[in-house]
C-alpha cells in the first residue's frame, strides 16, 4: 500500500509580528511616514494593543552568513545588520529616506546604488529594527537571472 500523501499547505500571508515598547511612535512611524495603510487595530486587557500595517506583497527571504555579510558590505560598507532586518520597496528611496529620518530613524548609510541595480539606504527605525529602503531601477526581470540579488536589494 502506497503512503498516503497530503496536500502541502497554501501560506496565504506572512505577517512580522514586532513589540514596540513605544507602540505610539512606531505606529506613526510605519504608518504616517513610511505609508502603510493600517489594516485593523485591536485592544486587549491590562492596555494591550496591536495595529496591523498592509506592507503589500510579502517575501520571506533566508540567507546564509556569507550572503548578509556581502549585503551589510554594498550598503553599508561594514558589518551591521542584526540577525533579522525588514527591507521596504518604495518609488522614491532618496525621498522616503529623508522623510523617515524626519520622523526619528537614524541613518545608518544613505542611499546607495547596488551592483543588482536599486538604491538602497539602510535606517535604524522604532521597534528595534534595522531596515533597508529600496528602490528597483532596473526591470524586475533582470532581478530574476542575477545570482548577486538577494530580492530586497
Amino acid at each position: 500500500m502506497a503512503a498516503e500523501q497530503h496536500p502541502v499547505p497554501v501560506v496565504r500571508q506572512l505577517r512580522l509580528v514586532v513589540e514596540a515598547a513605544d507602540h505610539e511612535a512606531a505606529v506613526a512611524f510605519y504608518r504616517d511616514a513610511l505609508g502603510l495603510p493600517e489594516e485593523a487595530a485591536f485592544t486587549g486587557d491590562g492596555d494591550a494593543r496591536v495595529v496591523i500595517l498592509d506592507a503589500g506583497r510579502a517575501t520571506l527571504e533566508i540567507a546564509n552568513p556569507a550572503q548578509k555579510r556581502m549585503i551589510d558590505e554594498v550598503e553599508v560598507g561594514r558589518q551591521v545588520a542584526p540577525r533579522i532586518r525588514v527591507a521596504f520597496e518604495v518609488d522614491d528611496t532618496r525621498a522616503t529616506t529623508a522623510r523617515l529620518v524626519a520622523a526619528g530613524a537614524s541613518e545608518i548609510a544613505p542611499p546607495t546604488r547596488t551592483p543588482w541595480q536599486s538604491l538602497n539606504s539602510r535606517l535604524d527605525a522604532p521597534a528595534d529594527l534595522q531596515i533597508t529602503v529600496f528602490e528597483e531601477l532596473g526591470a524586475p526581470q533582470e532581478h530574476a537571472v542575477d545570482p548577486g540579488h538577494d530580492g530586497d536589494v
